[in-house]
C-alpha cells in the first residue's frame, strides 16, 4: 500500500505589498485619524491652557504695530458707534422714541461686534493657520474656540468703556447688571459654535471669507443694533413669519438680553416671550451642533 505524501500549504506571510497587514502586525494607526467624540473632548480639555494662552497672545499682538496699542480694543467699537449714531440716530431719526439711545446703541454695537468678530475669525481659523495645522498634532477645534475666546476677552476690555458711558448718561448701577454673566456665557457658547461651523466651511472653501462681510452686514441690519426692533414690529404690520424670524434672531436675542441687564429704561416688555429659553436653545444648538459638525471633518484639515 503506497503512502501519499502531501505538502502542507505555505504559511501566510506579510509582504510589502500588504500595507494594512503590516500596520496591523506592528500596531500602527493612521496618522491624523479622527478620534472618537469622547476622546476628542478629552484631548481638547487637556489643551485648555494652550487655548487660553493662544487667545491671549493673539489679542496682545492684534494691535502691536499701532502706536496706541491696546487702546484700539475700545476705540474701534466706540468709533463704529459714533458713526452709527450720526447716520442712523441723527440723519435717519432712529433715536426718536428710544429712551437712553446712546447707551442703547453702544450696547448693541459692542455685543454685535463680539458675534461678528468671532464668526470672521472662525472663518479663517483653519485656512489662515495651515502652517500650524500641518506642523503640530492637536485637536483642530482648539483654533476656532481660541479665536472666539480672544473676542470675548476683547469684549470684556470694551465693557469698561461701556460702563463709563452708561454712568455718564445717567444709567444707574443695578442688581440686574449681574444678568450680563449668564447672557455672555450663552452668547459665547453660540459664537464658538458658529465659529466652528464657519471654520470647517472656510477650510474647504476659503472664498467664504470674502462673502462673510456682506452676510454679516445684512444680519446686523435685521438685529436691531441701531434701532428698536420692538418699535418696528409694533408700528408695522409684518407677516407672522417675518415677525417670528426677527423676534427669535439669535443676535437680536443676545443684544436685547444685555440691554435689559444694563439699561433700566429697557424693560421686560421689550423682550420676546421666553427669551432666556430662546437664548439657551440657540447656545446649545450652535455650541453642540457646531462642535460635532467640526469634529466630523477633523482628519481633513490641513490636507489637500
Amino acid at each position: 500500500m503506497s503512502q501519499v505524501l502531501s505538502t502542507p500549504p505555505p504559511a501566510q506571510t506579510v509582504t510589502d505589498d500588504d500595507p494594512a497587514a503590516l500596520a496591523a502586525r506592528y500596531g500602527l494607526s493612521v496618522s491624523g485619524a479622527r478620534p472618537s467624540l469622547p476622546a476628542y473632548i478629552r484631548q481638547l480639555w487637556a489643551r485648555r491652557h494652550f487655548i487660553t494662552a493662544f487667545a491671549t497672545a493673539k489679542l496682545t499682538a492684534q494691535y502691536s504695530q499701532a502706536k496706541l496699542g491696546q487702546v484700539w480694543q475700545v476705540a474701534t467699537p466706540l468709533l463704529n458707534a459714533a458713526v452709527y449714531y450720526f447716520i442712523f440716530g441723527v440723519l435717519m431719526g432712529t433715536k426718536h422714541g428710544v429712551p437712553d439711545y446712546v447707551p442703547f446703541l453702544v450696547t448693541g454695537v459692542f455685543v454685535w461686534t463680539f458675534t461678528q468678530s468671532s464668526i470672521m475669525a472662525g472663518t479663517r481659523a483653519i485656512s489662515g493657520n495651515l502652517g500650524l495645522v500641518r506642523a503640530l498634532h492637536f485637536p483642530r477645534a482648539a483654533l476656532p474656540i481660541s479665536f472666539a475666546l480672544q473676542q470675548l476677552q476683547q469684549l470684556l476690555f470694551s465693557m469698561a468703556a461701556l460702563v463709563v458711558i452708561l454712568l455718564c448718561f445717567g444709567v444707574p448701577v443695578a442688581a440686574s447688571w449681574l444678568l450680563c454673566v449668564p447672557a455672555l456665557l450663552l452668547q459665547s457658547t453660540f459664537n464658538a459654535g458658529i465659529a466652528m461651523v464657519m471654520a470647517r466651511m472656510g477650510a474647504k472653501t476659503p472664498d467664504i471669507a470674502q462673502l462673510m462681510p456682506f452676510l454679516l452686514r445684512t444680519w446686523m441690519y435685521v438685529s436691531g443694533v441701531m434701532w428698536s426692533l420692538e418699535h418696528i414690529m409694533r408700528n408695522h404690520r409684518l407677516p407672522h413669519a417675518v415677525y417670528l424670524a426677527l423676534e427669535t434672531n439669535p443676535a437680536a436675542v443676545y443684544i436685547d438680553l444685555m440691554r435689559y441687564a444694563l439699561i433700566d429704561s429697557f424693560d421686560a416688555g421689550q423682550l420676546p416671550h421666553h427669551v432666556w429659553a430662546i437664548a439657551l436653545g440657540w447656545a446649545l444648538l450652535a455650541g453642540v451642533g457646531g462642535f460635532v459638525y467640526f469634529w466630523k471633518a477633523e482628519e481633513t484639515y490641513g490636507r489637500g
